[in-house]
């Protein structure tokens, strides 16, 4: 079996590692009630989604 011929050292290893990250997620603000919701995805707190109900509202 074919083995490398040199060891990755740590820094060509962590420079290779630098584009493997998790990016910060997009918040927007819901227009109907103000809330922090995700794009394009229903506001889980009025249940609208481009000016229409789509999903029940959660109860307070």
């Amino acid at each position: 079996m074919a083995q490398p011929k040199r060891k990755t050292s740590k820094s060509r290893r962590d420079k290779r590692r630098t584009h493997k990250k998790l990016d910060e997620q997009m918040i927007s603000k819901c227009p109907q009630c103000g809330e922090p919701k995700l794009p394009h995805r229903a506001c889980l707190n009025c249940g609208y989604y481009r000016g229409r109900p789509v999903i029940s509202a959660k109860e307070k």
